[in-house]
């Protein structure tokens, strides 16, 4: 049924690790969204979170890798809607209500998230996740991690033909996120500011899932390239605190004084 001899040309090889490095890039979303979500539950459980989180993206890809013609289908309008902007009917598809659907689910979270942060509540509540439940946060994971795996689906099937390629690559790219998923919790979790501001990414993630639903399509190069540029921008402050608190700066008298 597969076509195992592929696996012999080094052009495979060249898209299986391009297909990888790709799901890597797409998964870091996922990562930070888990991470703050698991974030709520005790701390002795949260590691378990994680996983269990990353485990359910990687069933969910290969179960959409594995019905790919189910996939193509979404493309399909199911219905069609009359806006006088439009030069002709908008045609809704299962693909925009997905996304629209996560866009909203992602936005409407991390602001909640953030509202949390900010008034202090988690502290009220007495710290890190102490109320939440493992099943209602992995309710919450499985609700994004569909979002997430049917848009890194869609940019394998458009990257490779071959299943297996992409199913190996989706396994090796979640092998490696599960490998530093520890760490990059503990970096966003252990940094406020960075945690802010990885919120505040997914918000734009989601506005762009929302403006995608619309037929509005906005280049994701742009969309990383602003959060790539801000999170160096921030590491830098991080690293100006730590070194302005083992060594105070002192600033120079002015010579007109």
């Amino acid at each position: 049924m597969y076509d195992f001899s592929a696996f012999t040309h080094p052009a495979t090889w060249i898209s299986l690790l391009t297909l990888t490095f790709m799901e890597i890039v797409l998964g870091i979303d996922n990562i930070i969204f888990i991470s703050i979500i698991v974030n709520r539950l005790a701390k002795e459980r949260q590691a378990r979170g994680r996983t269990i989180g990353l485990l359910l993206a990687l069933l969910f890809r290969i179960g959409l890798l594995l019905s790919i013609s189910w996939i193509v289908s979404l493309r399909t309008p199911l219905f069609t809607i009359n806006i006088p902007s439009f030069v002709s009917n908008f045609g809704v598809t299962g693909r925009d209500l997905i996304l629209l659907a996560g866009g909203l689910f992602l936005m409407y979270k991390s602001t909640t998230e953030i509202h949390t942060k900010l008034q202090g509540d988690e502290e009220e509540e007495g710290g890190s996740g102490a109320g939440a439940s493992m099943m209602s946060v992995i309710l919450q994971i499985i609700v994004i991690d569909i979002v997430f795996s049917f848009d890194s689906i869609l940019t394998a099937v458009g990257l490779v033909d071959n299943v297996l390629v992409m199913i190996a690559a989706v396994i090796f790219a979640m092998g490696i996120m599960l490998a530093f998923s520890g760490i990059i919790a503990n970096f966003v979790n252990n940094n406020p500011t960075i945690k802010m501001l990885a919120l505040s990414f997914l918000i734009m993630i989601g506005f762009m899932l929302v403006m995608e639903a619309a037929h509005k399509e906005v280049e994701k190069g742009y969309l990383y390239f602003a959060m790539a540029f801000s999170l160096t921008v921030e590491v830098l402050n991080l690293r100006l605190r730590k070194k302005s608190k083992s060594k105070p700066v002192h600033l120079r008298d002015s010579q007109y004084d």
